[in-house]
């Protein structure tokens, strides 16, 4: 079908093209034989007068006329999908809807959990695909690759929708046998003790703590950098490092784990909040509307960790700290 002289149908192998950067894999994804998705290529370099892919080895190398027309066909293509043929009423009792979100194991640990098991009793065939956080989360989201992503709101894009779910604050940990954590930490010994630090994405983005620190030009001593918060408290054990983290988190690893939990010497102890983001096309996506209000809903039973009478320096658990755990 032809709509002012584009085929419709090459939009659908154009965006196969730019997701699979290789010719066999992008004709296998939408059912094509290899001499029909050359073809396809041909009349979209007719159509459009340019080469939209040079060759390197096997991959498909996309020109910036490809790359400048790959957002508005894969939006075009998500607006058919969502609007006009996937559309129907969502039943989650009936449903096995798989979410694609992307999240941190902190916020995996302390409140996910209770989502996949609230929803495991109302929608059983329902299940969950999750991933790290990356260095291209609004590419995914532009492209419709994930449903949602829980980030802290101050790292989201303006170009999608999104909505508040907890509030949380940081805090230093280290390891119970730590004697510079014995006295309220100062803001010097602070900034001068090793760190272990969370790199998020390919590129080690470090979070908001470091962001705070580089804003007003001061550096700290970083030892060693991990890709989740879960792994800082073994690089603590039987050293005098510290890490920084969320107080949730660090709250539910103390209880099985032999850690200490002080006051961050930074400004408020950096609060933040933690929001869920989710394409601008999903908006009206029954399923999507499902899973959201679960999420607020469960964010809302959420105590505030701050909402303890345990205070967070307590020098009776300094005791010996094994190397690990």
């Amino acid at each position: 079908m032809r709509f002012k002289g584009l085929d419709l149908n090459l939009l659908v192998a154009l965006d196969a093209l730019m997701t699979e950067r290789n010719l066999t894999a992008a004709a296998r994804s939408i059912h094509l034989s290899q001499p029909a998705m050359s073809a396809a290529v041909a009349r979209l370099r007719t159509y459009f007068r340019d080469d939209l892919f040079t060759m390197s080895g096997r991959e498909f190398i996309p020109t910036p006329r490809a790359e400048g027309l790959a957002a508005a066909v894969r939006e075009a293509l998500l607006h058919v999908q969502l609007s006009i043929i996937s559309w129907k009423a969502f039943n989650p009792a009936q449903s096995d809807r798989r979410f694609r979100i992307i999240l941190s194991d902190y916020v995996t640990l302390v409140f996910f959990e209770r989502v996949v098991e609230r929803a495991t009793r109302e929608a059983p065939g329902v299940s969950f695909e999750f991933r790290p956080p990356t260095d291209d989360n609004e590419d995914l989201l532009r492209r419709g690759d994930v449903d949602l992503i829980i980030l802290p709101e101050i790292f989201m894009s303006d170009a999608h929708p999104r909505t508040k779910l907890f509030d949380d604050v940081h805090v230093c940990v280290g390891c119970r046998s730590n004697k510079q954590l014995l006295q309220p930490l100062t803001f010097e010994r602070y900034m001068s003790m090793g760190h272990v630090v969370v790199g998020f994405g390919e590129t080690l983005r470090l979070g908001i703590e470091e962001r705070y620190l580089l804003e007003h030009s001061r550096k700290r001593r970083i030892d060693v950098v991990v890709h989740s918060y879960s792994m800082i408290p073994p690089m603590l054990f039987g050293t005098e490092r510290i890490g920084t983290m969320p107080l949730r988190l660090a709250q539910h690893l103390a209880k099985t784990i032999p850690l200490q939990i002080v006051e961050l010497p930074l400004p408020q102890h950096l609060p933040f909040t933690k929001a869920v983001q989710w394409p601008a096309l999903h908006n009206s996506d029954p399923a999507s509307l499902w899973m959201r209000e679960m999420l607020v809903e469960e964010a809302s039973r959420l105590v505030s960790p701050l909402a303890t009478s345990e205070p967070l320096i307590n020098p009776d658990q300094h005791e010996y700290c094994p190397a690990h755990l």
